[in-house]
């Protein structure tokens, strides 16, 4: 058995002229990234492998996560390819996973986050928004044979409001 739990960065500020990657986040993703742990912290059980895309807004993102959730310094991984708005090159990095680990955690970006958890979950969702994370539980032993799993749970800001 697997877990994947994907997340999308918290909202990113537009008000430097920063490159993509550099962009930090705004006042508004702490209080998302607070709702949402608030809720997560209730489902989660285990310990979970945290990877993160090294842009700004992603790592810090999965720094508030790994914070609040006690995750250690060896199970948190910063990974240049997971920088990628393709949902293939996601997949990829994901089924590349040591299948040691039962539970992975994966800070993204869209539209390659939205793809996956409509092509790997049984609940369909027009867009994963930001700081949005969906849980999806797969029977299989090793991550590269991911297909279809069972959407558990979807978290948005919105929601918890």
């Amino acid at each position: 058995m697997k877990q994947l739990i994907l997340v999308r960065h918290g909202k990113s500020s537009w008000e430097n002229n920063l490159p993509d990657e550099k962009r930090p986040l705004k006042k508004r993703a702490y209080h998302d990234a607070a709702l949402v742990l608030k809720v997560f912290k209730e489902f989660k059980s285990g310990d979970v492998m945290l990877w993160t895309s090294p842009a700004v807004r992603a790592r810090t993102t999965a720094k508030l996560f790994k914070e609040e959730l006690q995750i250690p310094d060896r199970e948190f991984m910063v990974k240049d390819a997971l920088y990628t708005f393709d949902e293939d090159q996601l997949l990829s990095v994901i089924k590349s996973c040591s299948n040691e680990v039962e539970k992975l955690m994966v800070f993204g970006h869209n539209p390659a986050l939205t793809g996956l958890v409509n092509s790997l979950g049984d609940k369909p969702i027009d867009n994963l928004p930001t700081t949005g994370l969906c849980v999806i539980d797969f029977e299989v032993e090793n991550w590269h044979d991911l297909k279809t799993g069972k959407t558990l749970l979807q978290l948005f800001p919105k929601n918890l409001r």
